[in-house]
C-alpha cells in the first residue's frame, strides 16, 4: 500500500541567505510599487526618466489598490 509522509520543516533549516535575498526583493518591490517617480531609470534615462515616470504610470493602479497615495 502507499505510506503518506508528513513533510516537516524546521525554521532553522531555511538558509538565512535565502531570508535576507527575499527580503530584499520585498522592499525593493515596495519602493518600485509605492514610492518610484522614475528613480530606478534615472541612472540609465537622466532626467527623462523624472519626467515620464514610467514605473509610476505601469503601476497607478496598484498604488492605488496598495493605499499608496500618488496625487
Amino acid at each position: 500500500m502507499y505510506s503518506l509522509r508528513q513533510a516537516k520543516l524546521d525554521v532553522y533549516d531555511v538558509p538565512k541567505i535565502a531570508i535576507c535575498l527575499l527580503l530584499g526583493i520585498f522592499l525593493l518591490s515596495i519602493f518600485i510599487v509605492g514610492f518610484d517617480q522614475g528613480h530606478l531609470f534615472s541612472s540609465v534615462q537622466g532626467q527623462k526618466a523624472f519626467d515620464t515616470k514610467w514605473l509610476h504610470e505601469f503601476y497607478h493602479d496598484m498604488r492605488h489598490a496598495a493605499g499608496f497615495p500618488c496625487h
